[in-house]
């Protein structure tokens, strides 16, 4: 089945205790699709600049994601640059050049009508919401935000949560959202708001979904996926992303939509966001290989007894 990512395409500048790099292709939709690609068909839409060449095309194409959503405006494509120092949980961003992302107003190709599952990467909450009212046709919708948007457009913020099915934020958007400092109680908040799941993202202490009531199948507890040591993390630019690829890649892949489904889909996640962190930008998940994901996917398994 396919999947269509909404979100950013960009140029990057990392510095972290493992060196320095320069314009290499970044974005939350970059990230999303190549982790998504390794599961199910992606499609994206996004814009860039006429600075996007054959050399970046050439990344998407290889993945055989379909760039017919891609939109190539006049100017540069959307640029940032961020330091990691010893807490790698965090970046400081040293700019931001939005370019032609500032525009952006996203254009769903014909072709692309029949997708099944959708994923809202981190854009402007109402774009967010005009993309899935005319996306009616799917399955299952993905959405992600930040803290810009929870503090600066909260109630178009609100108002695009009653659109979609699975929200992947973190721990601090949680409780910033829900206006909690408990993440149990702010999970039932958020769930309150719209989505028949929650998963919040804990960084290099894994991730955890929240259901609503008879969501997707019988009970409400909680479920929480460990994540898995990594011995040297190089840039953690897009572990989120990659993770939510490899969440609703998987869950893509499927017929089925139940609980245990959901719970996988967080394991897969855990496994791409992983793999995303080992290089610098796109690299490692631009050279995986399925049997690569799975051998990790199986570690988690003996970790965890995950049936």
């Amino acid at each position: 089945m396919s999947i269509l990512v909404v979100g950013s395409v960009a140029f990057d500048d990392v510095t972290s205790p493992s060196g320095s790099v320069k314009n290499i292709l970044g974005g939350a939709a970059t990230y999303f699709s190549l982790s998504a690609s390794y599961f199910t068909k992606v499609r994206v839409v996004a814009v860039v600049g006429e600075d996007f060449g054959a050399e970046q095309e050439q990344i998407f194409g290889q993945h055989d994601i379909d760039t017919r959503g891609l939109e190539r405006a006049k100017g540069k494509t959307f640029r940032w640059g961020g330091s990691y120092s010893d807490n790698l949980n965090e970046a400081k961003t040293d700019f931001t050049d939005l370019n032609v992302f500032q525009t952006f107003q996203p254009r769903i190709p014909k072709e692309y009508e029949d997708t099944e599952f959708l994923f809202l990467a981190n854009i402007q909450p109402t774009l967010q919401a005009d993309v899935r009212r005319k996306m009616n046709r799917v399955r299952l919708t993905g959405c992600d935000t930040m803290n810009y948007w929870i503090k600066g457009a909260l109630n178009e913020l609100k108002e695009t949560l009653k659109l979609v099915d699975v929200l992947l934020i973190n721990d601090t958007e949680a409780k910033m959202l829900a206006n909690e400092t408990s993440l149990p109680r702010a999970a039932n908040n958020v769930l309150s708001m719209g989505p028949q799941a929650l998963v919040i993202k804990h960084g290099e202490y894994g991730a955890t979904i929240f259901f609503r009531e008879g969501a997707f199948g019988i009970g409400h507890h909680p479920f929480r996926a460990p994540a898995l040591p990594i011995e040297e993390v190089k840039d953690p630019t897009g572990a989120g992303d990659s993770f939510a690829g490899g969440f609703m890649g998987y869950l893509a892949s499927q017929k089925d939509l139940s609980r245990e489904v959901l719970k996988r889909a967080l394991f897969y996640g855990g496994v791409m966001g992983s793999f995303a962190v080992e290089r610098f930008g796109t690299e490692r998940l631009q050279s995986l290989t399925r049997d690569e994901i799975d051998a990790r996917f199986q570690i988690f398994r003996e970790l965890t007894h995950l049936e």
